[in-house]
Order: C-alpha cells, then structure tokens, then sequence
C-alpha cells in the first residue's frame, strides 16, 4: 500500500460510500470486526479532514468501535459487492465472516484493515454522537426506525490514505 494525500484521491464519496458501500472496521481485545456500510460521508470540520460514518446500536461492530481509538474504511473494486453484501449481512458474533469471505486483516499502527482494499483511510476516533428521535422528521423514523434500533454518529479524523500500487 503507498500513502496518498486526501486530496490525491480524489473520491466521490457519493458513488464510493452510497453505491460501491465500505467496509467499517476496528479492533477490541485482539479481535477484529467489520461491517459494511453505504451511509457516511467526508468533509471538512474543526479545521481537519474528516469521515462520518452511522452504526446502528445492535452491531457488534459497534461494540469495537466504542472500544478503539482508530478505525479504518476500506474501499474495494466492484468485484468485491458479493463479499460485502455478506460482510453487511451476517455478524460477526456467531462466525468468523471476514474468513468465509476470503479477507485477510493487516495493520496500519495497530489499525486493522484489509490486504484486499483498494483504498483504506485510517481515521482516529474523534466524536460520537447520539441520533435522537425528536431529531428527525416523522417519515425518517418510520422508514428506517420503525424497529427502534437508531444509529450513533461517529467523526473520525484522517489520518492516512492507503491506496494499492498497481504493477
């Protein structure tokens, strides 16, 4: 993996998160866990480059999240949809689901990623945040919260960006 700026990227986070999805992923205890997502984006905020990502109270990836400092999003070619589809559909708690999908997690300083990835941005963990009912507007909660499971918003700082060397 070679080091880019987030400026050499160049990333529609549009098409990058909401249509080819992302991996979320950390470590907690010597174990890592992942998950797929396609909400989130990138910006600017505290006078840093920053990802946004959402995580619903029932995953266990939260639970890894909350514990580690970093996380990292990982990007994959478009061959990759069945293996995330899977990742985003089974959890982590009753398989090793990274295994069966043929991933091998690496690390960037103690953060977990995957050999696999396209790209991978390393972030710190900077803030977390509540969603709250009285937030939203009446048809958000009946679309997406009807069964009570809100999600936490969570701002990481950029780190690094990793993107694979191609020969």
């Amino acid at each position: 993996m070679k080091e880019i700026t987030i400026k050499e990227w160049g990333v529609n986070p549009f098409a990058a998160i909401g249509k080819e999805w992302m991996l979320i992923t950390a470590a907690k205890d010597g174990k890592v866990n992942t998950m797929t997502a396609s909400w989130g984006g990138m910006g600017v905020i505290w006078g840093a480059d920053v990802v946004y990502v959402f995580i619903r109270q029932s995953r266990f990836t939260k639970e890894f999240i909350d514990a580690a400092d970093t996380f990292s999003l990982t990007f994959f070619p478009r061959n990759a949809q069945k293996a995330l589809a899977y990742l985003g559909s089974h959890s982590g708690r009753n398989e090793d689901k990274i295994g069966k999908v043929g991933f091998h997690v690496a690390f960037n300083n103690g953060t977990p990623y995957f050999e696999e990835a396209q790209t991978t941005v390393i972030c710190t963990k900077w803030s977390k945040h509540s969603i709250k009912l009285e937030d939203m507007p009446a048809d958000v909660r009946e679309k997406w919260y009807a069964d009570n499971d809100y999600h936490d918003m969570y701002i990481g700082r950029i780190e690094k960006v990793l993107v694979k060397e191609t020969i």
